[in-house]
């Protein structure tokens, strides 16, 4: 009966996780650029663009992104906790991090 009740929290929790990304199509689709430019780009090609975009503002689009997330915590964390793992393992892989 544990093993059925774990089951059952089990499933409902990953169907609740993903029925709040599919609730917000547009932060969906920004994490996944985020996470597929982390996960094709080599740690050269991440070098190179950190500095070649230091001191340059945000393009429109990305700026209207940050301050979106800036603005509603709920959907930062929504949209945090889906591309930390994946960007912050290619960071570590290049020494971008610690």
């Amino acid at each position: 009966m544990k093993l059925k009740l774990s089951v059952l929290a089990a499933v409902l929790a990953l169907a609740f996780a993903g029925v709040a990304l599919a609730q917000y199509p547009i932060l969906d689709i920004a994490a996944n650029r985020v996470i597929q430019k982390y996960q094709t780009a080599t740690c050269e090609q991440l070098w190179q663009e950190r500095a070649a975009n230091q001191g340059k503002p945000k393009n429109p689009e990305e700026q209207q992104l940050l301050t979106f997330l800036r603005d509603d915590p709920n959907m930062r964390a929504l949209f945090l906790n889906k591309v930390a793992g994946p960007v912050a393992n290619k960071m570590f892989e290049c020494g971008m991090i610690p």
